[in-house]
């Protein structure tokens, strides 16, 4: 069936024998994490998690179901999670759906899968399975998302808070669960203790990742100044911030980038490609550089790589923020040796 937030949020917090399989797609991969994050918690602190991907149930679909009716090796709850998944799943979840039985929910993550995809025909067209596109939200979603999940961990947010907090995660959902959780931490809230929450207490331990911040890597990797990356990084890095808010930053300027030049390249003026992308009259100087220097292939692969170092970070067991640093490091070079 198709879900809505509503619908998929309830759903994970309190899992259903009836449902075997949350499909989460769709290129916002940080509300995915988060989703799976939630049904993680509601299967408890105890539970055994099983790690798959697409690639591994391609090569055995019928591992999955059998995960999926396997208890766990201490008797306890068990829950499954697939990531990467694609079009290669569509076997494996076929066979969950039909199976005689199946006691483990299983929570699939496919960042690049669109809503035609077969795998989720079959997740919608099923009763068994649950699906839920996942994109970027925008500033007022956000809002009331934070609103939302604050009043959840038993904060009451005082003017101007939901909008800070949305402000600073960069619209990235994990990291506004993050920011919420510790800072329900700080104020001793509770669902049954509940606190109210002011800006003293974002100036006290909140993480505020502003547009500034962000623009200032961005234009390092836009630029190709490695000395200037490195710099930037070292400092987020010591503020303990999260790499997701400026690596999707930096795909939606890869996007526009890679529009406005294909709009030249069809013959179109950079005149008029800047007004219909609305640049500011500052950054006009900067964007025409960057259009000269960069080419379509090199935008195509620079942003495959960057979605590719998002993914690696919201994975589980892996170096978290160096991941993202090597991979746009990397990628500065690139741009620096071509001059």
């Amino acid at each position: 069936m198709k879900a809505n937030a509503r619908d998929i949020r309830a759903a994970m917090e309190r899992p259903s024998p009836d449902l075997r399989l949350f499909l989460l797609h769709g290129p916002d991969g940080s509300a995915a994490a988060e989703l799976a994050t939630r049904l993680a918690q509601a299967m408890g602190p105890e539970a055994e998690r099983i790690d798959l991907d697409g690639a591994t149930l391609k090569g055995d679909p019928a591992r999955l179901a059998d995960e999926a009716a396997s208890m766990s090796l201490f008797g306890g709850a068990r829950h499954i999670r697939v990531s990467p998944a694609g079009e290669e799943s569509l076997e494996a979840f076929a066979a969950l759906l039909a199976a005689d039985h199946a006691g483990n929910p299983v929570v699939a993550l496919a960042p690049t899968v669109k809503s035609t995809a077969k795998i989720v025909k079959l997740a919608i067209d099923s009763p068994r399975a649950m699906a839920f596109a996942c994109y970027e939200p925008t500033a007022a979603d956000l809002e009331r998302l934070a609103a939302t999940m604050a009043r959840d961990a038993g904060l009451r947010p005082q003017p101007g808070v939901t909008q800070r907090l949305a402000a600073g995660c960069g619209g990235d959902r994990a990291v506004l669960a993050s920011e919420i959780d510790k800072l329900a931490l700080f104020l001793d809230a509770a669902p049954d203790r509940p606190h109210d929450l002011d800006e003293a207490a974002l100036d006290a331990i909140g993480a505020d990742l502003g547009e500034a911040e962000m623009g200032a890597v961005i234009d390092a990797v836009i630029g190709g100044r490695s000395a200037a990356l490195g710099l930037e990084l070292t400092r987020l890095g010591e503020a303990g911030t999260s790499p997701i808010p400026w690596l999707r930053q930096l795909a939606r300027r890869l996007m526009t980038l890679a529009e406005m030049k294909a709009d030249i390249d069809a013959g179109a003026t950079q005149d008029s490609v800047f007004k219909r992308h609305r640049i500011f009259f500052r950054e006009e100087a900067a964007t025409a550089q960057a259009l000269r220097r960069w080419n379509a292939a090199m935008l195509a692969a620079a942003l495959q790589r960057v979605r590719h170092a998002e993914r690696a970070v919201m994975a589980s067991g892996n170096a978290g923020p160096v991941l993202a640093d090597h991979a746009l490091a990397e990628l500065t070079r690139g741009v620096e040796r071509r001059g």
